[in-house]
């Protein structure tokens, strides 16, 4: 997916080699993906995605995810039109997670198993769960991922 991102953004339009390349990089990219069971547009998602497991995974190509984000199968991200979530830094989205409309959900937020997120929560650093997702503790995702993009630049967890 990264190598796609960058074909795309930078090297795209350079020459019909490096055109030629994208296509073929893309075409690869599309079968990992239905491979893996996952449906994830181009430049959506920001540094340090970690994805736990292969499964099914379904985003919007409208959603914006900030760095460090941590998902596992059976999320779903977006809705039937062009509005969809944004998503802040250091977000953990477990399992079978529904997040949907045009909303906001702040950094450092935890998301529990099979959540059905419908209305933003802008407090950073809490947990919430349920259907209708409602807040229910303090904790939010530190403990739940490794800030892959703190330790390229050298800083501490």
């Amino acid at each position: 997916m990264r190598k796609c991102e960058y074909w795309n953004n930078c090297l795209k339009n350079s020459s019909p080699v490096h055109r030629s390349l994208y296509y073929l990089l893309l075409y690869r990219y599309h079968q990992m993906s239905v491979r893996l069971g996952f449906t994830i547009p181009l430049n959506v998602f920001g540094p340090g995605l970690s994805i736990a497991h292969y499964g099914q995974l379904v985003i919007n190509s409208a959603a914006e995810i900030g760095e460090n984000c941590r998902i596992h199968p059976g999320a779903n991200i977006g809705s039937h039109d062009e509005t969809a979530p944004k998503i802040g830094k250091n977000v953990y989205i477990g399992p079978g997670a529904k997040i949907f409309g045009n909303i906001r959900i702040a950094d450092g937020i935890a998301i529990g198993a099979n959540s059905v997120v419908n209305r933003s929560f802008l407090e950073p650093n809490i947990s919430i769960a349920g259907v209708p997702a409602r807040k229910i503790s303090d904790r939010g995702s530190r403990t739940y991922i490794v800030q892959g993009t703190d330790i390229l630049r050298g800083q501490t967890l």
